[in-house]
């Protein structure tokens, strides 16, 4: 090689280092911090070990299709036959202990409520185990106040969600969880303090969860060690009320030519199936459906991935950006309308990204849609504060049905990290019952939104 030909290169390296030096300082990796089965928090709200919430150290996190997860997405969480992961009444007895006004003040500013209406919040959260290593943000305890930061928590931890299937509260603390901020495709994970990086840890498959678009009347599980079996949790209930449902029995891709990428996603969670997408993010929701992986007609099993290609953008399509959104929870007062849940499949996959961000959780980017919703009235737990009365659901099915609404697509990112995402929290449904409900061997009722 001759001297300007070597004197080239070396020219060329430096511009493209210089290019890539300049992304970075545009775009820098957001840190989360790992958090680990069973590895306590330095800083919790509530005393680690003290039985408020029990993890499950046997689950692996699941292969995703799509790093963006609706809160009602086949598959999303899993339950088992124990009674609860959660001790919610402890929970909300430790939250409202005047000894502990300081540390309950802090807790509600997270939700943005007040500290009266922390009860009510608390009856209308389910406890679930997460299926995937799931981005939040969390929050440590901290000279009496709350102190947010990036956090992944691995799959097998006991969480309570909300109405809208968003994470909201780690069990085994108390502390309270809030939708992900930062770039979705650029994280830097960092094990410490105690957590060190888990078996089965995988960057492709960290998920962040969004909010379902309408609120939920039963939360479907699939059980994290008898995956064959579903499980229908009515909302605000921690497992007394639990029903079962057979998980592999066989759902048909329905026929999403000319669809949008938005209603695809809601047929196919109808259907009890997933949407999947490829690439950094989900395509934008107006974006038309050309084909599926696998074609119309083909039977998978509950949750099972319906890869979607849309025009113009491939499977990846290209989703504008945007980002999370949160509300408060619905008022004390007045009469609330439960919704039902889809039931968590093998891998699940949201249809499209999250709405920008307000400073209230809960709010969902569109109106809660409504349908019949199967079973009988979600039972709440008793609190020492009267809640709301709840709606009447119509009767109940075994073979419940999920439904969801469109959502407006993720923020851009690049593929140099994990995708992640912020999800926010529900707010109040329709005067008329919404439901999203998994499908099972037997029948099921829906309006159509």
């Amino acid at each position: 090689m001759t001297l300007r030909a070597f004197m080239h290169r070396i020219a060329v390296l430096a511009i493209f280092s210089l290019l890539l030096s300049g992304c970075e300082k545009g775009n820098p990796l957001t840190v989360v911090k790992a958090v680990a089965v069973g590895v306590p928090s330095l800083a919790p709200f509530f005393e680690e070990n003290s039985g408020l919430g029990e993890d499950t150290a046997t689950v692996r996190a699941l292969p995703v299709r799509g790093s963006l997860q609706q809160g009602d997405t086949p598959g999303l969480y899993g339950g088992s036959k124990q009674p609860t992961v959660c001790d919610v009444a402890r929970l909300e007895r430790f939250l409202t202990d005047p000894g502990n006004h300081a540390k309950a003040q802090a807790w509600a500013d997270v939700l943005d409520i007040g500290t009266d209406g922390i009860p009510e919040y608390l009856d209308r959260l389910t406890p679930v185990l997460l299926r995937h290593d799931t981005l939040v943000r969390n929050h440590d305890y901290k000279k009496e106040k709350a102190v947010p930061y990036n956090s992944l928590l691995q799959a097998g931890i006991a969480i309570l969600v909300d109405e809208q299937g968003l994470p909201a509260v780690k069990c085994s603390c108390g502390n309270p969880l809030r939708p992900f901020e930062g770039d979705t495709g650029r994280i830097s994970v960092r094990f410490e303090d105690g957590n060190k990086q888990w078996a089965g840890y995988e960057r492709e498959s960290v998920v962040a969860v969004k909010p379902a678009p309408r609120k939920l009347q039963r939360v479907a599980l699939v059980d994290v060690r008898e995956p064959a079996r579903g499980i229908s949790r009515p909302v605000g209930t921690t497992g007394g009320k639990d029903t079962a449902f057979d998980a592999r029995r066989r759902r048909t891709v329905p026929d999403l030519a000319g669809r949008s990428f938005a209603q695809a996603g809601r047929e196919l969670t109808d259907a009890g199936l997933a949407a999947g997408y490829a690439g950094p993010r989900a395509p934008a929701g107006d974006a038309k459906v050309t084909a599926t992986d696998p074609p119309a007609g083909t039977e998978l099993p509950f949750g099972g991935y319906v890869m979607l290609t849309v025009a113009g953008g491939g499977p990846s399509g290209s989703g504008g950006p945007s980002g999370p959104t949160t509300t408060p929870p619905p008022p004390p007062s007045g009469p609330r309308t439960p919704a039902t849940s889809t039931p968590p499949s093998s891998g699940p996959a949201g249809p499209s990204g999250p709405s920008s961000s307000s400073g209230r959780p809960g709010v969902s980017p569109s109106p809660p849609s409504s349908s019949t919703a199967p079973g009988s009235a979600s039972p709440k737990r008793s609190s020492s504060r009267p809640s709301p009365p709840r709606s009447t659901p119509s009767p109940p099915t075994s073979a419940p049905v999920t439904s969801s609404a469109p959502a407006p697509p993720p923020p851009p990112s690049t593929s140099s990290a994990p995708l992640t995402s912020r999800p926010a929290t529900g707010g109040p449904a329709s005067t008329e019952p919404a439901s999203s409900e998994p499908a099972t061997d037997g029948p099921g009722t829906t309006v159509a939104t």
